[in-house]
């Protein structure tokens, strides 16, 4: 059964669930479909990096573990232009750009729980027709469910008008108690990735990893490692299909992602420390504590004709899977 787990400035109530099937425990809160800690059975520490109070998600936490859309990732300049028409949207990221859907996107809202069993819960969103300028009332649901020792997020949205829609899960993981990813081994299946500018924008370039600190083809050490970019998987949604791979040489847990999505963005939580970012059981969250593995359409796709489409039109469904695979040595 839900249970209190906070309250909004405004006095609303952020309710907290929790799932379990014997091999996964995980907590979720309404706001943001945020999953707020997570634990494999056997392990003592947990999974992801989250808070014991609702605070920190109100401040800089916003985006751990929440669900972030209507667009993932940044738009540039925060407009872009969609038959013939120009849109401009919420600029909550540096006063420039549209980051994660405005400042009132999908991580900022209460979801609504439409079913919950013992292993899986189902939260509904509507998000209204210009809402942070984007076009388009946007009807969202969400399974969040455990299947065996999987983390698996099947996220659906249908529209009323053209729009863009691009969602994403922006948990941060760490597999050991380390505090850091020192002891983390990264793999992904990219061949390429996109460079940006200072403020994170793309360039518009699809750069090959080879020869690059990007290139993760094969297994390398994240000890240092400064990570905030999109890896191209794919130009397009595909089947379900594994993408990438973190093991942790400390603990011996290894987790694989899977997705259907066509990038990959690798976000290693560079912004850390924070005064605020106090974690789950008091753990104090320095440089590198975790990291981001967000399925998504590439960044400012709406603004590059050459990159994955994220135009959604009426009578068409968004749709998307992706699963967090854990293993034991």
């Amino acid at each position: 059964m839900p249970e209190i787990f906070g309250h909004l400035p405004d006095g609303r109530a952020v309710e907290r669930v929790t799932l379990q099937n014997g091999v996964l425990r995980l907590n979720l809160l309404t706001l943001g479909a945020i999953v707020q800690d997570m634990r494999l059975h056997g392990v003592d520490h947990p999974l992801v990096l989250g808070a014991d109070s609702l605070a920190p998600y109100l401040g800089s936490m916003q985006y751990f573990g929440a669900m972030v859309g209507r667009y993932a990732n940044r738009i540039a300049q925060g407009v872009f232009a969609l038959d013939g028409q120009k849109y401009h949207l919420s600029r909550n990221a540096l006063g420039r750009h549209c980051l994660h859907g405005g400042q009132q996107g999908s991580a900022a809202r209460l979801w609504s729980i439409a079913d919950l069993q013992a292993d899986r819960a189902v939260f509904k969103l509507t998000l209204p027709d210009g809402e942070m300028g984007f076009p388009g009332t946007l009807n969202v649901l969400l399974c969040i469910a455990l299947r065996a020792s999987a983390l698996e997020f099947d996220i659906r949205a249908t529209c009323d008008r053209d729009t863009v829609c691009n969602f994403s899960h922006h948990g941060f993981f760490i597999l050991d108690d380390s505090g850091s990813l020192a002891h983390h081994r990264l793999q992904i299946d990219a061949n390429s990735y996109l460079p940006v500018d200072d403020d994170q924008i793309p360039t518009g370039e699809i750069a090959p990893v080879a020869g690059s600190r990007l290139d993760f083809r094969a297994p390398r050490n994240l000890d240092g490692a400064a990570l905030d970019h999109n890896f191209c998987l794919s130009n397009t949604r595909t089947a379900m299909r594994p993408v990438a791979r973190l093991d942790s040489a400390l603990s011996g847990l290894g987790l694989q992602m899977e997705t259907t999505e066509p990038g990959l963005q690798v976000y290693t939580a560079n912004h850390l420390p924070k005064p605020d970012a106090r974690g789950l059981g008091g753990r104090h969250y320095g440089r590198h504590a975790g990291i981001a593995l967000e399925a998504q359409v590439w960044p400012d796709a709406p603004n590059q004709p050459s990159f994955p489409s994220p135009v959604l039109r009426p009578g068409d469904t968004y749709h998307q899977k992706t699963r967090y695979v854990f293993s034991r040595p």
